[in-house]
């Protein structure tokens, strides 16, 4: 017996309206994240030793830089969605779990501009 409205069986949303697209964009993201990190170590070992001319050289190959960005960009979502489910769970003061949500959209937002600026500068040979 099915206990949805119709409106909800239509649109497959539970009590919480979000928690599934929540839950699925975790999962794209660390399923995403596996070869992006198997790239991002391969990179790392390739340049241990490195000169930071050396490693501006091969951020200067457009795939380096985007392959980075990418796994910047997905490793940074995939925290913040982690996190968001940490504070909402154990978080429970309204105030309080509404600054911690923020500060977290906020860090990350700032983490993957830094990133991104030092990998944009990098590959432009700046």
């Amino acid at each position: 017996m099915m206990r949805k409205t119709p409106l909800g069986r239509v649109l497959g949303l539970g009590s919480a309206k979000a928690g599934t697209e929540h839950w699925w964009m975790q999962r794209v993201t660390a399923i995403a994240g596996i070869p992006l990190m198997v790239f991002l170590i391969g990179f790392i070992m390739a340049h241990i030793g490195a000169t930071r001319a050396e490693l501006v050289a091969s951020l200067a190959n457009p795939l380096a830089a985007i392959l980075l960005a990418l796994t910047v960009i997905t490793l940074l979502w995939h925290m913040r969605l982690g996190l968001q489910v940490i504070i909402e769970d154990y978080v429970h003061t309204p105030g309080t779990k509404f600054a911690a949500l923020l500060l977290n959209t906020f860090f990350t937002a700032a983490m993957g501009v830094a990133a991104l600026y030092a990998i944009l500068k990098m590959s432009f040979g700046l």
